[in-house]
């Protein structure tokens, strides 16, 4: 949710920061805004809607200079006009903001009382104003950063210019994710590195707490106290490839067709003779995990899918009692943990705020905290006890696809490890069960990409709907909570998960003529169930999708059929959610919807 840039050095600013704001899209937002120090002073363009408007008015309006700062701005105080966009500028403050202010109206009101004059109706340039207010006290902007976040309350990472300080980036964090890029005679600050990969692959993360001050030279970090901090910079392993469609009309297809090689990526290295081994990871994560009283797996949104995926695999390899929560919920429930527990917390970027909040919960409790996580030094990977990268390199499609697949293979290699550790399951299963994971996976996912063209003509039959459900038993339910999501998410179509069971229980009053009703039968034991769940609603005139293991179904069992060539329970759940995503995708694209980004949502979603 919004996305900062700021540069400093050699090159044109307006440049950079609209490339760095290109790539900062997929984190979700509805208006864009950059600033520049030109030889005129600080010179800020603003729009609603798509940051190529940004870019045509950024044309027109001849901004050059080589210091500047950008935002892509998530609504939440004021609705998404250009008024509301960043940067907002008072006095000699110009700055973009990520995050909330949570004070923000107690602090407006003493300002405004004192003759300062808002425009908008942020929280951000209530923020501005204070800075201003204490600059023209201090005369230092990075000391009137300072005093202004000590009486802020809420999350925020601050990217500031100041007027008569052309050649510097001052910055601050707390909790809403920060770095701070280093390059040749040039450097930058960042929501994430992929703002700046053209330009660097080197980074320093500012913690939260800390400030930032850039220059053409120089990244320096300092603590609260303004005290300088050395810390050594990190470098990313992805690639600009990684943010490029590479030929693919949307990202979110492209990142689709790259699951087998990030399930290959994910699995690499912790399966060692056919046993789980996450020694490369930390230490005794599989011990820790099994000698624990209690189990808990903690998400949002599809990564909860995939920790739901874990709960399920769990108890049935390692007969452990395991409870999935969502993140927003389970800070709040006053759960019952302690320093016996542990606590799996699975998020893609890392940064997660609900999900971040609940891993600061199980800490306070003195739990085991293990984080699932696709950001490297993201702050659950950092404060985490242990962490388990995904390896699945930048996802830009809002909608979650390969991140999916490699959280539910890792949790299910999670649970797998556990089995080994408490004995459930006879060495053979086991190594038989990684087997088919690292190897099978990957090539069924394969087999499911390759029918594209089939799940686009299942599509077009369901692309007029305006409502469409999803069934299953055991964890095909897990694997129909996620393709709902992928449905509604991306082609606006309502939809909704239930367990096949249950749709007796009043869903089956809402199905008419036409509906689509999409089901899955992973387990060939349970078939037979999920075949009457279908021959329910077909009675009733919906139209019927299953997704079964190959030879499982019979010509006739549903409109149409989808065989996924798996023998593995497991397997064919993850890889019916690939079915589920091209079904989305191909839906959303027949509906003319924007597929990378849909409206109203965010990819990081950093408040709470």
């Amino acid at each position: 949710m919004c996305g900062i840039i700021g540069y400093t050095g050699r090159r044109d600013s307006a440049e950079v920061i609209l490339s760095g704001l290109f790539s900062l899209e997929y984190r979700g937002y509805d208006s864009a805004g950059l600033a520049v120090f030109t030889d005129d002073g600080i010179k800020t363009v603003k729009s609603a809607g798509k940051v190529r408007t940004l870019k045509s008015l950024s044309e027109e309006s001849e901004l050059y200079g080589h210091t500047g700062i950008g935002h892509t701005r998530w609504a939440t105080h004021g609705a998404p006009t250009a008024e509301n966009a960043h940067p907002h500028t008072v006095g000699k403050i110009t700055l973009v903001h990520n995050g909330i202010i949570e004070n923000y109206a107690e602090i407006k009101a003493r300002l405004a009382s004192g003759g300062c004059v808002f425009r908008s109706e942020t929280d951000t340039e209530v923020a501005a104003a204070l800075i201003n207010d204490y600059l023209s006290v201090t005369g230092d902007p990075l000391t009137a950063l300072k005093n202004a976040t000590a009486e802020i309350t809420g999350s925020y990472a601050f990217a500031v210019l100041c007027d008569g300080f052309p050649d510097k980036v001052f910055a601050a964090r707390s909790d809403s994710p920060l770095i701070a890029g280093i390059g040749e005679d040039e450097n930058f600050i960042a929501s994430d590195i992929t703002a700046i990969l053209k330009y660097t692959k080197k980074y320093i993360v500012v913690e939260s707490g800390e400030f930032a001050v850039i220059d053409r030279k120089s990244a320096v970090i300092y603590d609260k106290e303004l005290r300088e901090v050395k810390r050594e910079p990190s470098v990313s392993t992805w690639d600009t490839s990684s943010a490029e469609k590479c030929g693919y009309p949307h990202f979110m297809l492209k990142e689709i067709h790259e699951e087998p090689r990030a399930l290959s990526d994910v699995l690499l290295g912790r399966i060692k003779n056919g046993i789980p081994d996450f020694s490369g990871d930390g230490n005794d994560i599989s011990s820790k995990l099994s000698h624990a009283e209690k189990i808990f797996i903690v998400a949002c949104g599809t990564a909860m899918h995939a920790g739901l995926f874990g709960k399920y695999m769990t108890e049935k390899l390692a007969r452990r009692p395991c409870e999935a929560e969502l993140a927003s919920e389970f800070r709040y429930k006053n759960p019952i943990l302690g320093k016996n527990d542990a606590v799996i917390i699975i998020s893609q970027s890392g940064e997660t705020a609900d999900s971040l909040a609940a891993l600061r919960l199980a800490k306070e409790r003195g739990a085991y905290t293990l984080g699932i996580v696709n950001a490297v030094a993201s702050s659950i990977a950092r404060e985490a006890d242990d962490v388990i990268y995904t390896r699945a390199g930048p996802e830009i499609a809002v909608a979650s696809t390969k991140a999916f697949t490699v959280q539910a293979a890792v949790m299910c290699l999670i649970a797998a490890s556990i089995a080994v550790s408490c004995g459930a399951v006879s060495e053979p299963e086991i190594k038989n069960f990684t087997a088919s994971l690292s190897s099978g996976l990957p090539s069924v996912i394969s087999s499911v990409t390759s029918q594209s063209d089939r799940i686009k003509e299942i599509a077009a039959r369901i692309a007029s709907s305006e409502n469409a459900f999803f069934i299953g038993r055991g964890i095909d339910r897990y694997a129909a909570e996620e393709g709902s999501l992928k449905l509604k998410e991306i082609s606006y179509i309502h939809s909704e998960a239930y367990p096949a069971g249950e749709l007796k229980h009043g869903t089956l009053s809402l199905i008419s003529d036409g509906v689509p009703v999409i089901a899955s039968a992973s387990l060939p034991s349970l078939y037979g169930k999920t075949k009457a769940s279908l021959s329910e609603v077909k009675a009733r005139g919906a139209l019927t999708i299953l997704v079964t293991a190959e030879d499982t179904a019979a010509d006739g069992d549903a409109d149409f059929i989808i065989p996924i060539h798996s023998e593995s329970e497991a397997l064919t759940a993850i890889a019916t959610v690939t079915v589920y995503q091209l079904l989305a995708y191909h839906t959303a694209v027949l509906r003319g919807t924007d597929v990378d980004m849909p409206k109203n949502l965010a990819k990081s979603v950093t408040v709470e």
